[in-house]
């Protein structure tokens, strides 16, 4: 099965982490999909969840690719709520719509009470102590 990195010409930040060829803290992985913390969370516990496989949107992933990322989204939501019962579940899909890295992806984002956790304000990126935290809180199965 063709994996992250299928396009050559294709610089992908998600493909390398992927590929294991760029750093990132991860909380699960298995043979098509990823998670690991946003560096630069909305809030505590902020995880991404990917293909492994390139695709800038969810429909230019082959369907098994799209049954294989819900399953891991859904294994994410509920290591998520070891932090809150609250989150939400986003996917941006083209530019307009908040998307800045073309590789398909969900975010899954702990709510802890804040109004509007999208707000404009600079996001700080997350420090290695408070990661290393979150990873061996959430990826135990």
């Amino acid at each position: 099965m063709p994996t992250a990195g299928d396009d050559p010409g294709t610089d992908c930040i998600f493909c390398r982490i992927a590929n294991h060829t760029a750093p990132a803290y991860i909380v699960y992985e298995d043979d098509s999909t990823m998670s690991f913390l946003d560096l630069f969370p909305f809030t505590r516990g902020h995880l991404l969840v990917i293909p492994k496989r390139h695709g800038p949107r969810l429909t230019d992933l082959p369907f098994d690719d799209q049954t294989r990322l819900i399953a891991t989204l859904d294994t994410m939501c509920r290591r998520a709520e070891r932090l809150t019962s609250d989150y939400n579940v986003a996917l941006n899909a083209g530019a307009r719509a908040g998307q800045i890295v073309f590789h398909a992806h969900f975010h899954v984002i702990p709510r802890y009470g804040e109004t509007n956790p999208f707000h404009p304000s600079a996001r700080t990126r997350i420090t290695e102590d408070v990661a290393k935290g979150l990873v061996s809180e959430l990826s135990t199965a």
